[in-house]
């Protein structure tokens, strides 16, 4: 018997190894379809019949434009390599000059979701987001429905600093829960509805209205601004969007945790061992440090000029850009973390090549052929019940997605350009499919950043994860569209 172990395990490895070999031939393949497949758009649109007062220039990138939204969506290649092929080939095929090509990378917009993403680094490199969170459990952990409303809470006061969902929710917050759900002996398997499957749900789906809340708390949202500036030439503002989200937002923080405690049933409603963890990690963590004064002193600097930049004039780039170099200057973070977050460069690729083909659509008048041609198809149908109705396609639509980037790049001008060709006001359009693009994680399993580590932890099986999902998408439409659109009007949108 023992002589057979080391054969045993011979035979094991080898079997691992041809597994290995397999895995890797079959995922060369599948990249291999996927680059075919996102190929096969670019040539079909470039050859096919050039519609009639569409620019030939427009056409062709159009098809380049098309195919790096299908590779986004099919990832043949990393987001960012994929649109580097873009704009690669938008300038050697000769449909862009070089510095057209290159133009989307000098936007503003783009070097905001930049700089977000090294506050976000700061507030994970200091301990700052998890003395937050432990900070609210210990305020209001005492119940279990309080311990979903004090995660949800620091959710939300980090939210717009920390633009990435995975980073925010799943890297800052997910220890919190797991440990949380540790304390109270609820693990994956039987002992989840104790209190651990109730816990990941809730984080998970308010995670989806704090990424709705703010322009810094999705990575898609800058762009999603840029897009409804390029397209409709309305600009949405730090202060403007996250005015416009506050109350529907404070709604659904609100009662989204309640419904899923009722959906759930944790066994555990009383926790008063939260706020004693709470209590053992802020005294493990110490005094507030340095570094982390420094995070929050530029951070509540940053907070205050992005919600007075309608009085100081202050774009919203340049406020996130002098918070990073107080906080480089001041030492809470070095270079070397700069150079480090590979999050923020690889969006400074994918995001300046993305909104500069859409820039040169838009000057190339491709956007506005686009509106005038499909105003027929909505011809008749009043604005409410279009815009209504097109929202809810372009939600349950992220069944289809596994990224909200990839969603909101691919749908949100098409959506928003059929809306208002309906007569749907421009502004709340824009604000209904903003607040859509973020909202739709709630969906799935893969819908969003922190998916992987919640669905990962194995404590909801796909019909609880979805069953839970459906339910928290309808009282965001009933929510963000319902009552939203009388908040908007209130404000003056439209």
């Amino acid at each position: 018997m023992f002589a057979k172990a080391p054969y045993a395990r011979w035979v094991s490895a080898v079997e691992r190894a041809d597994a290995s070999r397999i895995s890797h031939a079959e995922v060369k393949n599948h990249r291999q379809l996927r680059a075919l497949a996102t190929a096969a758009v670019a040539i079909g649109i470039w050859f096919a019949p050039v519609p009639v007062g569409v620019d030939p220039k427009a056409w062709q990138l159009f098809a380049i434009f098309a195919a790096t939204i299908v590779g986004l969506i099919l990832q043949p290649l990393p987001m960012g390599a994929v649109v580097l092929v873009g704009v690669t080939l938008s300038t050697v095929t000769g449909t862009l000059h070089i510095e057209e090509a290159l133009n989307g990378y000098a936007n503003a917009t783009v070097w905001l979701i930049v700089a977000a993403f090294l506050f976000a680094r700061a507030f994970s490199k200091t301990g700052l987001g998890r003395r937050v969170a432990y900070l609210f459990i210990r305020a209001f952990g005492h119940k279990t429905l309080g311990l979903a409303y004090a995660l949800g809470l620091a959710d939300l006061v980090l939210a717009p600093g920390i633009p990435s969902g995975a980073a925010r929710t799943g890297g800052v917050l997910f220890p919190v829960v797991k440990s949380l759900a540790t304390t109270y002996g609820s693990e994956p398997g039987p002992s989840a509805d104790r209190i651990g499957r109730f816990l990941m749900l809730s984080a998970y789906q308010v995670h989806a209205v704090t990424c709705a809340m703010f322009l810094t708390s999705m990575v898609a949202n800058p762009l999603i601004a840029e897009l409804t500036r390029k397209t409709l030439g309305i600009d949405i503002t730090w202060s403007g969007w996250a005015l416009a989200a506050s109350v529907p937002g404070a709604i659904s923080l609100l009662i989204l945790p309640y419904v899923i405690l009722r959906l759930t049933r944790p066994t555990i409603r009383e926790t008063p061992e939260a706020a004693a963890l709470a209590r053992n990690e802020l005294q493990r963590m110490g005094s507030v440090r340095r570094e982390e004064w420094v995070v929050l002193g530029v951070f509540l600097l940053a907070f205050v000029l992005w919600i007075t930049g309608s009085i100081t004039h202050l774009n919203a780039t340049a406020v996130a850009l002098l918070g990073l170099c107080l906080m480089l200057a001041l030492g809470a973070i070095s270079w070397q973390d700069v150079l480090e977050e590979r999050a923020a460069w690889d969006a400074l690729i994918w995001f300046g090549g993305l909104v500069g083909m859409a820039t040169m659509l838009s000057k190339l008048g491709l956007m506005t052929w686009f509106s005038s041609h499909v105003g027929q198809y909505v011809d008749g149908w009043s604005w409410p019940l279009a815009l209504i109705v097109l929202v809810c396609v372009y939600i349950y639509s992220h069944y289809l997605f596994a990224s909200l980037a990839a969603h909101a790049t691919a749908f949100f001008v098409p959506f928003l350009t059929v809306a208002v060709a309906a007569g749907a006001p421009p502004y709340m359009a824009a604000l209904a499919f903003a607040f859509s693009s973020s909202l739709c994680a709630s969906l799935t399993h893969y819908g969003g950043g922190p998916s992987p580590v919640y669905w990962g932890a194995g404590y909801a099986d796909v019909k609880q994860w979805w069953s839970v999902g459906l339910v928290a998408s309808l009282l965001h439409i009933l929510i963000w569209i319902g009552i939203g659109s009388v908040w908007w009007r209130v404000l003056g949108l439209f």
